[in-house]
């Protein structure tokens, strides 16, 4: 729609060009006429500045549209009945009773008096006969019909426009209701991401330190001295590793390396649990022939590390097997099977670390399964579908290694499996 301003410019130009047309191309047949054809011009003009122009942009006064449907039906009526040419004045009439009007039923209303006035002034002005009569009709019956499909097609198209406006408000409003769950989201997930970390590092390090402690503070009161010397200096290479551990996660580095690495960092973490459990633990790598993407590499050690750990705490396990493999694609897969006590699967837990392990294996896209029974021992499988073509593949060169004060890899410090 235009603003004042645009209107402001279209009345100024079409009335002036009106007034130039009528004295220097269609003058009417006297100087009596010219002048009242001149006044209506100024009429309309001046009933458009006064009274109609305020109620262009926005509602304003009801009293403004009657007021100047009637200024503007005096001026074309009279304008039509001093000079023929002067029918043109409707160009301006019928246009602004629409705006102005605001609403169809106006519009149509407004129309037709406007051609009423039209029809009166074209009739009358040179003598009512048939000729004048059949033509002032002709005039006001097309003008009139023009103006109100073109009223109307205008109106369907603001319409359109303004439903257009409200539906983008609400999809915008959408959006950002969206975006803010989004964020919520994100910010949950990074949560317990998070705590999902610091339960499989810290918390299990920080729990070794406190037992590794106390059996340090026995042995020592018990006399052992070279036993409490050998704890202390095992608390001390744990210290070191929580201390890696926490760099690494401030640093939101995967503290994992690339092959052939993975092996080792295996074999290492299932050789401490060798040490400080009282099971025995066999482990099966020749399944490994393919390289290992970086996530799934921490999926498959932070699995093992609960797994094992859960079997030293709780299953009082004899013999524990444990197989990783890794297909040419890149698939992985790890079992953890005991000989334990086991327990009931359909029973609630109250610990983080099953519910831990399912979450970090959802998240790479895989599948978590736990099978035991009272009495019957349990096992752990995990697997890992291959990265689909064109997906970052296994870390390059320049992956960052994390390691401990004394050198070992940050992923497989002292764990769980060293409270025994």
């Amino acid at each position: 729609m235009l603003t004042k301003r645009g209107w402001d410019a279209i009345v100024s130009i079409v009335s002036s060009v009106i007034a130039l047309a009528l004295v220097f191309l269609f003058p009417p047949p006297s100087a009596v006429r010219l002048t009242i054809a001149l006044a209506a011009i100024v009429l309309f003009a001046l009933g458009y500045a006064l009274i109609g122009r305020a109620a262009v942009e926005s509602p304003s006064a009801a009293w403004r549209y009657p007021a100047f449907l009637s200024v503007a039906a005096v001026a074309t009526g009279i304008g039509a009945g001093a000079a023929p040419f002067m029918a043109m004045l409707q160009t301006l009439a019928y246009p602004l009773v629409w705006v102005i009007g605001d609403s169809r039923k106006r519009g149509v209303g407004g129309s037709a008096v406007i051609a009423g006035s039209v029809f009166i002034g074209a009739s009358f002005g040179y003598g009512a006969n048939v000729d004048s009569l059949l033509a002032g009709a002709t005039t006001a019956v097309f003008s009139l019909s023009f103006a109100i499909a073109i009223g109307l097609w205008i109106a369907r198209i603001a319409e359109y426009g303004e439903e257009r406006e409200r539906l983008l408000a609400e999809l915008t409003a959408a959006q950002s209701q969206v975006e803010a769950l989004s964020r919520e989201r994100g910010a949950s997930a990074e949560r317990e991401r998070l705590a999902r970390d610091i339960h499989d590092t810290l918390a299990q390090t920080l729990a070794g330190l406190v037992i590794f402690a106390e059996r340090a503070g026995r042995q020592s009161r018990e006399g052992q001295t070279d036993a409490a010397a050998t704890t202390i200096a095992t608390v001390e290479q744990v210290a070191r590793d929580a201390l890696a551990e926490a760099r690494a996660l401030v640093a939101r580095t995967a503290a994992v390396p690339r092959e052939p690495a993975f092996g080792a960092a295996v074999e290492r973490l299932v050789e401490r649990f060798r040490e400080h459990g009282a099971a025995r633990i066999a482990l099966d790598t020749a399944g490994v022939q393919g390289d290992l993407d970086r996530e799934a590499q921490v999926v498959l050690l932070r699995c093992l590390q609960e797994a094992l750990s859960n079997v030293t705490k709780h299953a009082a396990a004899a013999t524990v097997g444990v197989r990783v493999a890794v297909t040419a694609d890149g698939a992985a897969a790890l079992e953890v099977h005991d000989d334990g006590r086991g327990f009931d699967t359909a029973r609630p837990t109250s610990g983080f670390g099953l519910e831990g392990m399912r979450e970090r294996v959802a998240l790479a896209g895989g599948s978590f399964d736990v099978a035991s029974a009272p009495g019957a021992g349990a096992t752990v499988t995990v697997s890992i579908p291959a990265p689909p073509s064109g997906a970052p593949g296994v870390a390059g060169p320049s992956a960052p290694i994390v390691t401990t004060a004394a050198g070992d890899l940050a992923v497989d410090p002292v764990r769980k499996g060293e409270l025994a």
